[in-house]
């Protein structure tokens, strides 16, 4: 059958095409009785639409090859996806035939697309970012393959078995996925352990020769990137790990079956999990495995697709390559490059390094100490000898050549600037490595990227102060407004422009209606109905019910106590305490929804959510306070839940202590979608403060520089506790049994972590955070000057579009073109 273009389907095409799948691919069975089993529905429904994507893929994929284009090769260890058939569907403008193609049969189409799994390749912001990234890549038509794991079960499923989260395995692709394909043509053997000798080249040079131990497989999967009615299908390219010799039939035969699969588990462990635990030796070395597999992997794909074209003449490589790196998560890419090209292709170092120089680019994304990774000599020493001593010199060359001739007889600035720490237990900083070879460097806010400059990296800034720059973070308006918030997005085309998914600074001119009554009822409108879904979803999920017309204010994002959930925490408490002293104070509803997920082994991460849903379950079941507080925890977070919570939102929290908070991209998301902003100076908050003005968002707090003042002169968290009446009451509470009945003190962990140390500064905000939440309650009684808070937000987030980000990647650090 002849496969039509996106632009020759209707309805009646799909609907054959669906009715193809369903007898051909899935099996020919009675399509009357089907209509229950709507997996097989939207399966079909997939592999309708990929005969579509699939022939632009290989239109884009031989544009690339006859231009011989220069592309970018993203290298993240996350990318939080979601489900693709509506963003997929949308960004080949084909949602409204598909929903009639459907309706044919007789199905709902919503019906179908919660038959989709989310792609369990992420945990919070940093994978979010890199899918709107690729998104955008696609979308403006640049050349890009990105780089990822083909993880089997992801972070985890979370589920809450008395207040407690329990880690579940994610097995989001147990029947298959639809929307990927495995390439074992470009299998890639990695070498593993083993040792480094010197043998004889074939110019009868003595050099350097890694002997690996034992070798692993990596087997890609390709997903297609849909651009947004571009002509562009880009790649996002996981790897699977395996090894060939899996089963032993000698063990097998002797009875010894699990032996007989050993090396296979072993092997598979690599690409299980994302973010193995590092509690132990073991898992510290699953971990660094992990990243050098998915690293390795990734650059020979690199310099095979290079070598396809150039073969040997490496002239090119710089002009053809840009590799990002996204956090230091896939800093080995580095050392696995510069072995590849003087070990294996007998580049002189000089050149190498050069290239490595040029080609390699660095986004960071933290300012905590813990989240830049450093792995121990020994470790390395022990996985990867060769790729160690290429580091020794990396560092000795930096040394020498940048850090003596800046500080001349320093030896304190070399330990201090040098890739390999001394101090005590010897280990590799993957942040200096990345600093030093990458051409520019990024922050992802403005507010981060002066601190990168001035805290992180200020001695690295004096000697290249040219390479740290700031791209400020961008979520992809396609997702984020168009897919998830569709009744909104329809409201837009008419009121502004239906090209504002691709120039979201067209949403500019809603702002001119922001006094309109007609509008904001409308606006409104469509926010009130969101609410009701999400409050019939919450009635689903967690049976609790909550009133539509009560302010929904949402705390989602991963639990860390940066973000400060516990104030969050503690300022429900302090309403709590006040309704029951005053039932009929006049205040509007209030529905506080949490949404997150600890890391397995953050013991007080987890407390905080057994808090949040123990404190949940007395204020939503206590009649006397007349239902004006209601507390919702909602698990599993997740993309597709996201989507449901975001359109709904009033009031988005974003309450991190300032300086944490790189960026923050939820931030964006929810204001986007008319949900106002109660937070700190921190991050991203500081620039859509200044987008959406200071009468359209509620700031509270210290600001950074009074924080770094209040750390100079020492901070008591005793002092708020005797001074605060209300911080001591609600701190006291938690370790009563008022929450836990017969249990007092299984929430002191939070009122011990706050008293003894508080090192997010919780209890320093309070009160400023309270007043705030005050001058909230009374905007939001104001219906009319709400709804215009509302509607400015939503017209002022044209800065936060991903398309622009990736704009500025390109003008500023990758130096591509459109193809």
């Amino acid at each position: 059958m002849n496969i039509p273009t996106h632009q020759g389907y209707d309805d009646v095409k799909l609907r054959q095409r669906i009715e193809h799948h369903l007898s051909y691919t899935l099996g020919d069975f009675d399509k009357e009785s089907s209509h229950i089993n709507k997996r097989a529905w939207w399966q079909a429904l997939c592999m309708a639409v990929n005969d579509t994507i699939f022939l632009k893929l290989k239109e884009t994929q031989q544009r690339h090859r006859n231009q011989d284009v220069r592309r970018v090769y993203y290298l993240s260890l996350e990318y939080l996806v979601g489900r693709l058939t509506t963003n997929n569907l949308n960004n080949l403008d084909l949602y409204d035939v598909m929903k009639d193609a459907v309706a044919s049969f007789g199905m709902d189409i919503a019906d179908l697309l919660e038959e989709a799994p989310d792609m369990a390749l992420g945990n919070g912001g940093l994978g979010r970012l890199a899918a709107c990234y690729i998104d955008s890549l696609a979308t403006m038509d640049f050349p890009a393959i990105a780089y990822g794991i083909h993880y089997e079960n992801g972070l985890f499923k979370q589920e809450i078995d008395q207040g407690r989260q329990i880690e579940r395995p994610d097995v989001w692709r147990e029947f298959g996925n639809p929307w990927e394909i495995c390439r074992p043509e470009f299998l890639q053997e990695i070498g593993l352990y083993g040792a480094v000798t010197d043998i004889t080249n074939d110019q009868g040079e003595s050099v350097r020769s890694w002997q690996p131990a034992s070798t692993v497989t990596g087997v890609p999967w390709d997903i297609p990137v849909v651009g947004y009615q571009s002509n562009t299908v880009n790649i996002l390219r996981l790897w699977q790990c395996r090894v060939e010799d899996h089963f032993d039939w000698d063990q097998f035969n002797a009875g010894l079956y699990h032996d007989a699969h050993r090396n296979r588990v072993l092997a598979e462990t690599v690409s299980r999990v994302l973010y193995p635990s590092d509690e132990t030796p073991q898992g510290q070395e699953l971990r660094f495995v992990q990243q050098y597999f998915f690293c390795a992997c990734s650059i020979k794909d690199i310099v095979a697709r290079y070598q396809k074209i150039h073969g040997d003449d490496w002239s090119q490589l710089v002009d053809k390559c840009a590799i990002q790196l996204n956090d230091t998560h896939p800093t080995i890419a580095i050392l696995e490059l510069m072995r590849l090209l003087t070990d294996e292709n007998g580049m002189s170092w000089s050149q190498a390094w050069s290239c490595c120089q040029e080609i390699f680019s660095y986004t960071n994304h933290t300012l905590l100490p813990e989240a830049l990774e450093s792995w121990s000599v020994s470790l390395f020493e022990r996985v990867l000898p060769r790729h160690l001593e290429i580091l020794y010199r990396i560092n000795e060359e930096f040394l020498n050549n940048y850090v003596d001739k800046h500080w001349p007889n320093n030896i304190d600035m070399r330990r201090k600037l040098s890739i390999v720490q001394e101090n005590g237990h010897r280990t590799i900083r993957m942040a200096n490595l990345c600093v030093i070879t990458s051409h520019k460097v990024n922050g992802v806010a403005a507010i981060h990227s002066a601190l990168v400059k001035k805290d992180l990296f200020p001695e690295f800034n004096e000697i290249w102060p040219d390479k740290l720059i700031n791209v400020t973070n961008g979520i992809t308006p396609r997702r984020w407004l168009l897919s998830c918030n569709p009744e909104l997005a329809e409201f837009l085309n008419e009121r502004v422009d239906n090209n504002w998914p691709t120039n979201l600074y067209l949403l500019e001119k809603l702002a001119e209606y922001a006094d309109d009554k007609d509008v904001q009822n409308t606006f409104m409108a469509i926010k009130l109905r969101n609410k009701q879904k999400l409050a019939d979803h919450i009635k689903q999920l967690v049976d609790v019910e909550v009133d539509p017309k009560a302010i929904f204010d949402v705390q989602i994002k991963r639990l860390h106590e940066y973000k400060r959930q516990h104030l969050n925490l503690l300022h429900i408490l302090s309403m709590y305490r006040h309704l029951l002293n005053n039932p009929d104070d006049p205040m509007a509803p209030r529905v506080f929804i949490f949404s997150a997920k600890a890391a397995p082994s953050y013991h007080l991460a987890k407390e905080i959510i057994y808090a949040i849903n123990k404190v949940a379950d007395r204020i939503n079941n206590d009649a006397r306070i007349k239902g004006k507080l209601k507390v919702v925890f909602l698990p599993n977070y997740r993309v597709s839940l996201a989507e449901k919570i975001i359109p709904a939102a009033d009031v988005s929290e974003q309450i991190s202590t300032a300086g944490k908070e790189a960026s923050g991209t939820g931030n964006m998301k929810l204001a986007l979608n008319g949900a106002v902003t109660i937070g700190t100076m921190d991050g991203a908050n500081i620039e859509i403060a200044e987008a959406v003005g200071d009468d359209n968002i509620f700031i509270f707090g210290l600001d950074i520089d009074e924080m770094k003042a209040l750390d100079d002169h020492g901070y008591d968290p005793m002092d708020y506790y005797n001074k605060d009446a209300d911080i001591k009451a609600c701190l006291d509470w938690l370790t009563s049994d008022y929450f836990t009945p017969e249990k007092p003190g299984e929430l002191s962990a939070i009122r011990n972590n706050l008293l003894e140390s508080d090192p997010y500064r919780v209890l320093v905000d309070f009160d400023s955070y309270k007043k705030a939440h005050r001058q909230l309650d009374v905007a939001y009684r104001d219906s009319s000057g709400w709804a215009k808070k509302a509607i400015i937000n939503t017209a002022m987030m044209g800065k936060f579009n991903s398309d622009r980000s990736i704009q500025d990647y390109v003008d500023r650090i990758w130096n591509l073109e459109p193809s």
